[in-house]
């Protein structure tokens, strides 16, 4: 087991904050990198070191593998941390940080290439025993082909980029004589998106529910899930409002989840931390549908459920411990976490400027992710989150009640926000009756639809 004792982070906003906090409480030091863009972010004063690796573009810093390599060895780091987003899956950057003796906190190349191709992953899991949609079984090459398939597996069906993310080179195809147009439109968007336009075909399911269960794989074989979540509250395909745990499901789905991602994770001889991301149909039948191979950005609603730091396990993992017993880790209550983002609430627009104040809400089981503080600009160059929300409260009702008194205090001023969507959301009747699915927000027209 050969210790870790600095860590660079190869990202940028709130995420950076809470992986100092961890790395700080376990005695090692930290290293923090920014662009000319964020110069200015209140992390880079919490970190030991913080070394500037570019312009404000994301493609000049924090895309820019030599560049982070450079920081590493100039800072003295034997690891790195890549957080989500940027360069946490991408395989290059984890060979070339093999290549300089720098632990890559993470999965390997191996495990990270056969996750990466949405039909290869299908393909794994299938081999894993896993529940999948009925589709292709890899990569769709040819019209004829997707045709047959398509026949095969019966209208409507769904068209995916083999590469694809964040709803990008997918179509929904309802019938046969539409086949032809939307296969290729989706396949030339996923070329553009990606640089890859291969495509595999699925059935297309129903009002489905977006549920994923967070694992974590060590070195010695090992494998254990912290509990379940669900994303469902998405819009364009991006989620807002997260919750651990799903209510959805009754204990022989949820126990039956756990199981098999448990299962795919030693299948896989996984390493980190993952998530194995299902849907779930109005039967309860559980459908993989991909892995990230990295940390989620709403993996604090596990933590809150679970007691674990899931940052501080990645760590511990990379450095060659073993992972607890699953018996060991108790879930309790239920957690819910709002993402806050700089966008108008009406139309999810990015809304970059000066925070003229940032007053955020505190009191018992309340957490709020954030580097943002009063006079912080808001760049529009990245993302536009700038922060995240989280409660706990012993059952789903009081978690709702907590985070509707949470955004009551939230105070942001000098730009807008999605706060007032949540504190619509959190009053919604679908919502509190858990009565909604991974279209809900397709019709969103502002506050008032809502």
């Amino acid at each position: 087991m050969a210790e870790i004792k600095k860590i660079l982070i190869a990202n940028r906003g709130e995420i950076v904050q809470r992986a100092i906090r961890t790395i700080k409480e376990m005695g090692k030091k930290s290293v923090a990198v920014y662009s000319a863009g964020d110069k200015n972010a209140s992390y880079l004063k919490h970190a030991d070191e913080a070394i500037c690796i570019g312009g404000a573009k994301s493609s000049d810093s924090y895309l820019n593998i030599p560049a982070l390599i450079t920081a590493a060895e100039m800072t003295g780091c034997d690891a790195i941390f890549p957080g989500y987003g940027f360069l946490s899956e991408n395989q290059d950057f984890v060979e070339i940080c093999k290549l300089h003796n720098i632990k890559f906190i993470g999965p390997s190349v191996e495990v990270m290439e056969k996750m990466s191709d949405k039909s290869k992953a299908k393909e794994e899991m299938i081999k894993a025993g896993v529940p999948v949609v009925p589709g292709s079984k890899g990569a769709v090459k040819t019209l004829e082909e997707g045709r047959r398939i398509a026949l095969e597996i019966g209208y409507p069906i769904m068209a995916k980029a083999a590469s694809g993310g964040g709803g990008r080179g997918m179509r929904l195809i309802k019938t046969e004589g539409e086949f032809d147009q939307n296969f290729m439109a989706a396949s030339s968007e996923a070329l553009a998106a990606f640089g890859d336009g291969t495509m595999y075909l699925e059935r297309f399911i129903n009002n489905p529910r977006h549920i994923e269960v967070q694992v974590i794989g060590d070195s010695h074989g090992n494998a254990i899930h912290i509990g379940e979540r669900d994303c469902s509250l998405q819009r364009r395909h991006q989620k807002v409002i997260e919750e651990s745990p799903a209510i959805l499901l009754n204990d022989e789905t949820r126990a039956k989840l756990h199981e098999v991602a448990v299962k795919a994770t030693k299948y896989l001889k996984y390493e980190g931390a993952g998530t194995f991301e299902f849907l779930a149909d109005d039967k309860q039948n559980i459908y993989f549908m991909e892995m990230n191979t990295r940390l989620q950005v709403e993996h604090p609603v596990s933590e809150m459920v679970s007691g674990l730091d899931i940052v501080e396990w990645m760590i511990k993992v990379a450095q060659g411990e073993k992972l607890p017993a699953q018996d060991t880790i108790k879930f309790r209550g239920h957690a819910i976490e709002c993402r806050i983002t700089a966008e108008d609430p009406n139309t999810f627009f990015p809304c970059p400027g000066r925070i003229t104040q940032w007053m955020v809400p505190g009191g018992r089981n309340v957490r709020v992710d954030s580097h943002i503080y009063t006079n912080y600009v808001v760049p529009s160059h990245y993302d536009s989150m700038i922060g995240k929300l989280i409660v706990w409260g012993r059952d789903r009702e009081k978690a709702i009640n907590i985070m509707k008194r949470a955004l009551s205090e939230f105070e942001v001023e000098g730009i807008k926000t999605n706060i007032p969507f949540h504190k619509r959301m959190m009053i919604n009747k679908d919502f509190i009756s858990n009565n909604y699915d991974t279209k809900y927000l397709e019709n969103y027209r502002g506050l008032d639809s809502i």
